[in-house]
């Protein structure tokens, strides 16, 4: 039983979950808005949310800490440059997820993710 689990496994190993987190997170800030499925996005919510509240600060540790967990220099400079900026006087909720449709293949929810 899972009660009061922190976090779900998505039917992945640690390092195969760790990598499509900092992937889809990565879109995420690039593009502004992801479809994905449900679940992927309520996880990516969290990932992205924590990232985006240490962007905020703006000093080299946080900048040290945002590239060491998305391990890409392009959206890292995005994040801190034009993303973590427009969230200085909001606390939290920088992500909104947005139900769309059921996927045809399997019938599973997908979902919009994207940053307020």
């Amino acid at each position: 039983m899972r009660h009061r689990h922190g976090y779900r496994k998505l039917g992945r190993t640690s390092s195969h979950r760790a990598a499509l987190l900092k992937n889809l997170s990565i879109a995420l800030i690039e593009h502004g808005k992801i479809e994905t499925t449900l679940i992927k996005a309520k996880e990516v919510r969290s990932f992205a949310e924590k990232l985006i509240t240490t962007a905020r600060v703006g000093d080299a540790n946080a900048h040290r800490a945002i590239f060491a967990a998305l391990q890409n220099k392009e959206a890292t400079k995005k994040l801190l440059n034009e993303v973590a900026p427009k969230y200085t006087q909001r606390e939290g909720g920088y992500t909104r997820i947005v139900k769309t449709r059921i996927r045809r293949g399997d019938a599973t929810v997908m979902a919009y993710i994207e940053l307020v």
